[in-house]
């Protein structure tokens, strides 16, 4: 999912220097929301493992 948000953001960066504002923002927006699920997913992910021990792996 973070691939996702970094292709999004280059997708952005790139139409911003092309002068497509309209896709760079929509792919920007795109970007921020997949960066901040993928952020609470290993958040998530993080906690669980904490939770269940060294062991669980």
């Amino acid at each position: 999912m973070l691939g996702w948000a970094l292709t999004f953001l280059v997708v952005a960066l790139i139409a911003g220097v092309l002068g497509f504002t309209s896709i760079a923002g929509a792919a920007i927006g795109i970007a921020k929301i997949l960066f901040f699920v993928f952020l609470v997913l290993f958040v998530v992910s993080l906690v669980m493992h904490m939770v269940r021990g060294r062991g669980a792996l």
